[in-house]
């Protein structure tokens, strides 16, 4: 999950993380917990051998404690930086550095981070074990794509037809026959086109967030899960356990990743090789499969078969619900009185399942870690809303220091401070002035 200047890899970790984390209050992980879970990654991609995409899984490995950001690695750093404990190495993750699953470059060295204390089911710990290396080396086999929008995938349409073709996709994986595969692998492709048709950038937008984040997604059932019907069941999970995400727009590719994956792997057994040729899943496996076009005339009967009302009602009136909540949003984030922070390179540490799309006005992060140059933003409560160039939290009630409001607090690096801007009640984050001596 990319979390850096725009997205990183993070972003995917943390989506995780959400669904599996459990809850805790343990301290750092014991080394003999540590131990294990770095003999259970050396054991998955021992297994793969390379076998999946031509090259290890094996790396480096953090496990870091979000709460006080110790961390116990399965390999020396190059800076001196960890402490040798045992076979294992120990110490603490500096501020600069995001707190979440992904690959971080840190100490010198490139590693894994995956957030203690792993989900304690073997499958999902093992799954997303397997996710996560394959992050690590995923930009060395061309399989990043610079990530844009879906937010379509926040409107009353764009989430009813993706719900129904996640019900064909769960058919289609529990077909017993291969006609009935056929038929509800058409009916995926019937609803994902007509999200097509009615949303100019879908297709593009989806097909770029699939590639970062369905195929490690699908990586991690296929190497973390030995027995193949265990992976089925892995990816029916993931086609309905992301349903009760709070968003679509960043979350959806988990739950398609595996399961146009697998369907692959059978259809087409060479369809990894093909994706640099900037073909998406849906592409790959509706040649493999010579399925035919789909036919919009059909789409209203079909759409029966996956719902009897209910899944269009309750969409209703979480529009309903949403259109309000933009409303308020916009009130506060955009015509109220903000703290504004001009966006170069930055860091951010989110929830991707959270957020909340605001059309042109940009993205809202409910809750929100974001650094810079400047110094730190921390947002718990009450949201930030995020655009290419800036981010904007409301300043009503905020301390008249202007480095704290309601629900977020601003860290300043040095040589920065809070000024007046350019709209009355406005704040922006700048450097701060110095006289010809160059003093503050």
């Amino acid at each position: 999950m990319d979390l850096l200047s725009g997205l990183t890899r993070s972003a995917l970790a943390v989506a995780l993380a959400a669904l599996l984390l459990p809850s805790r209050a343990t301290a750092a992980p014991d080394p003999a917990d540590a131990a294990r879970v770095f003999a259970e990654a050396k054991a998955l991609c021992e297994r793969d051998e390379g076998a999946l995409w031509g090259t290890s899984l094996c790396g480096p490995i953090l496990l870091v404690d979000y709460t006080d950001r110790s961390v116990v690695a399965n390999v020396a750093d190059k800076e001196g930086r960890l402490v040798a404990s045992g076979a294992l190495f120990a110490g603490t993750l500096p501020e600069s550095v995001i707190i979440a699953n992904t690959p971080t470059e840190w100490a010198g060295v490139r590693w894994t981070q995956l957030l203690w204390p792993l989900p304690t089911e073997a499958d999902k710990r093992q799954v997303l074990i397997a996710h996560e290396l394959f992050h690590r080396i995923q930009p060395t086999l061309g399989l990043t794509r610079n990530e844009v929008g879906n937010r379509h995938l926040d409107t009353l349409e764009g989430r009813y037809l993706l719900q129904l073709e996640w019900r064909a996709l769960a058919q289609a994986l529990k077909a017993t026959t291969p006609a009935l595969r056929q038929a509800a692998l058409s009916d995926a492709l019937l609803f994902r086109h007509e999200r097509y048709r009615l949303f100019a950038q879908a297709a593009l937008e989806e097909g770029q967030l699939e590639i970062n984040e369905g195929v490690p997604e699908y990586t991690g059932v296929k190497v973390g899960l030995n027995d193949p019907k265990a992976r089925i069941a892995h990816a029916e999970y993931d086609l309905s356990a992301f349903v009760q995400a709070p968003s679509f727009v960043r979350s959806f590719a988990y739950a398609t990743g595996p399961a146009y994956g697998l369907l692959l792997d059978e259809a087409d057994p060479a369809w990894r090789d093909k994706l640099g040729s900037g073909q998406r899943l849906d592409q790959l496996l509706s040649a493999a499969m010579r399925l035919p076009d789909p036919d919009p005339k059909t789409l209203a009967a079909r759409a029966t078969h996956y719902d009897d009302g209910a899944l269009r009602s309750a969409e209703e009136a979480r529009d309903r619900q949403k259109r309000a909540q933009a409303a308020e949003l916009t009130a506060r984030l955009v015509d109220g009185p903000v703290l504004i922070i001009a966006l170069k390179k930055s860091n951010r540490q989110f929830n991707p399942q959270t957020l909340i799309p605001l059309g042109e006005l940009g993205m809202v992060y409910p809750t929100l870690r974001l650094t810079g140059e400047w110094g730190a933003l921390q947002v718990d409560s009450g949201g930030a809303l995020l655009t290419a160039k800036q981010a904007t939290v409301s300043v009503k009630g905020a301390d008249p220091s202007g480095i704290k409001g309601e629900g977020w607090r601003l860290d300043l690096a040095p040589g920065w401070s809070v000024r007046p801007g350019a709209r009355a009640g406005d704040l922006i984050v700048a450097q701060t002035p110095t006289d010809a001596a160059g003093t503050p």
